[in-house]
């Protein structure tokens, strides 16, 4: 292969790249609905759907953090925005993320750093007794038992548990559970590689909070614990975003 042939596989794949690293077309504004605190959030080969979105959940999607590790103004998760974007061609959910930070960059004119700090946090750990859930395999099929399902890695179920954590005890058992209390950071210590696919059978008792609830399943249906420690963790610090996005 000459070098002219290589040179021009290079450009192509350079072009490649970038195009994937964007939005092909994107709409954001200012979303008009009168609901605040209910929005919704959703990616599918390549389009992406935000609607009444705080920023403050935005730029945790775009990122991979739960909204504790992102520290910035208030209105961050004040003001909501409604997003329609779309990739050239179909794209894996994982090349969403930094198709939607630069999206970010684009509209918001966001800019950000990183920062240690040190804070308390919640350890998701293996029981003494050992763990009782194994990794799935490709020809296992889903679990559609009834409760709580969960498919994905530790890293992944230590961030859905950040938000379990925090939804406090419901006055009404008839109305849906919102997330809304204190979120401290839940972070995967338990060394189990893999992706897994399981069902927590929960049922609210009365009394108990959602925290007492799911340490208890966690021991008894997991072989799964939760520690509470102080360690230095990775906060991402927004250092500037407009609240009105540059228009479409």
């Amino acid at each position: 292969m000459n070098l002219l042939k290589i040179s021009s596989i290079l450009v192509l794949l350079a072009l490649n790249a970038l195009s994937q690293s964007h939005f092909e077309a994107a709409s954001v504004q200012p979303s008009r609905a009168a609901c605040q605190g209910r929005w919704s959030f959703s990616t599918s080969h390549g389009a992406l759907t935000a609607e009444n979105a705080p920023l403050l959940r935005i730029i945790s999607r775009a990122y991979n953090l739960t909204d504790d590790r992102i520290s910035g103004p208030a209105w961050l998760d004040q003001n909501e925005y409604d997003v329609d974007a779309r990739a050239s061609k179909p794209v894996d959910r994982n090349a969403i993320s930094p198709m939607l930070r630069s999206l970010l960059v684009e509209r918001f004119h966001f800019q950000r750093h990183t920062e240690t700090r040190e804070m308390r946090i919640y350890a998701l750990v293996v029981s003494p007794s050992g763990p009782k859930i194994h990794p799935t395999s490709r020809s296992q099929t889903a679990n559609t038992a009834g409760g709580f399902h969960f498919q994905g890695d530790m890293r992944r179920f230590a961030d859905f548990l950040a938000v379990q954590f925090s939804i406090p005890v419901a006055d009404n058992p008839a109305e849906p559970a919102r997330a809304g209390g204190p979120m401290l950071p839940v972070l995967d210590k338990t060394g189990l590689a893999g992706a897994y696919d399981f069902t927590v059978d929960m049922r609210p008792e009365p009394g108990l909070d959602s925290f007492t609830l799911w340490r208890r399943a966690l021991r008894e249906q997991l072989g799964l614990d939760v520690e509470s420690r102080r360690e230095r963790i990775e906060i991402l610090v927004v250092d500037e975003a407009a609240k009105i996005p540059t228009e479409n």
